[in-house]
């Protein structure tokens, strides 16, 4: 009896560690902290080109969509679209930082075309 119960608090130990990585290593957990902390983060999956990415600065937390194309006989992310439900933030933010964002998108898809939902797309277009 004594020994069965060794087993299942082994057991809950490891499970509760085995819950607490996952906890730790959690994207949205990340995503969330960097938006609070007005920091810069960006959650994506590069090899997976039908999940939306999401993207968190200066406490502002940007979603893109990734649309594929082929290019040179290869599936390939040719556009990506970006908005942010949070407009009312984006009262701080300079063409010099959506600038930052486009270049950091760009790092991982640099064959894609950056297109911006409005008001941002009327900012980007004004040149400031």
């Amino acid at each position: 009896m004594a020994f069965l119960i060794r087993i299942l608090v082994l057991a809950l130990i490891i499970y509760l560690i085995y819950r607490f990585v996952r906890h730790i290593s959690n994207p949205k957990r990340k995503l969330d902290a960097a938006v609070k902390a007005r920091a810069y983060y960006l959650s994506d999956d590069p090899k997976n080109p039908r999940m939306n990415f999401f993207l968190a600065y200066n406490g502002v937390l940007f979603e893109g969509e990734k649309y594929t194309g082929t290019e040179e006989k290869a599936f390939k992310v040719v556009s990506i679209f970006v908005w942010t439900h949070e407009l009312k933030k984006l009262m701080e933010f300079t063409e010099k930082d959506f600038r930052f964002l486009e270049n950091e998108i760009k790092r991982n898809y640099p064959d894609a075309a950056i297109s911006w939902k409005n008001p941002i797309e009327q900012l980007m277009k004004k040149g400031g």
